[in-house]
C-alpha cells in the first residue's frame, strides 16, 4: 500500500493504523506485509464498508482532516468498492555491522 507523503510519518509513529481505499477489488491481503520507504506495514484486517460508514472520526483516524479530504485521496483508478484496511507498522530491522 502506498501512502501520501503527509501520512507516512503518522503511519511510522503508529498514530495512523487504518486506511479507507476505494478499489475495484481488494489490493492487499490480511497477514501480508507491504514495504514502505522505511519499514513495512502488516495488514490486520480488510472489510467492505459503505459511504455512510466514512465518518469524520474515521477520516481523522486515517490521518485526514475530514471526510472530503479523505475521499480526494482514497479513490484509486476506476474503483467503486470501499474498503477499510487496518494495519500496524513494522520498523526496519537493524543490521549488525561486522567489526
Amino acid at each position: 500500500m502506498v501512502f501520501t507523503k503527509r501520512l507516512r510519518e503518522g503511519v511510522r509513529r503508529g498514530d495512523i493504523t487504518c486506511s479507507v481505499r476505494i478499489w475495484q477489488s481488494p489490493r492487499v491481503k490480511v497477514g501480508y506485509r507491504y514495504r514502505m520507504e522505511e519499514g513495512e506495514i502488516e495488514v490486520d484486517s480488510i472489510e467492505p464498508i459503505g459511504l455512510p460508514d466514512i465518518t469524520p472520526e474515521l477520516a481523522r483516524a486515517s490521518g485526514f482532516l475530514g471526510v472530503l479530504d479523505l475521499l480526494k485521496v482514497a479513490k484509486h483508478g476506476r474503483g467503486e468498492k470501499i474498503y477499510l484496511v487496518r494495519f500496524h507498522y513494522i520498523p526496519p530491522r537493524r543490521t549488525k555491522t561486522k567489526p
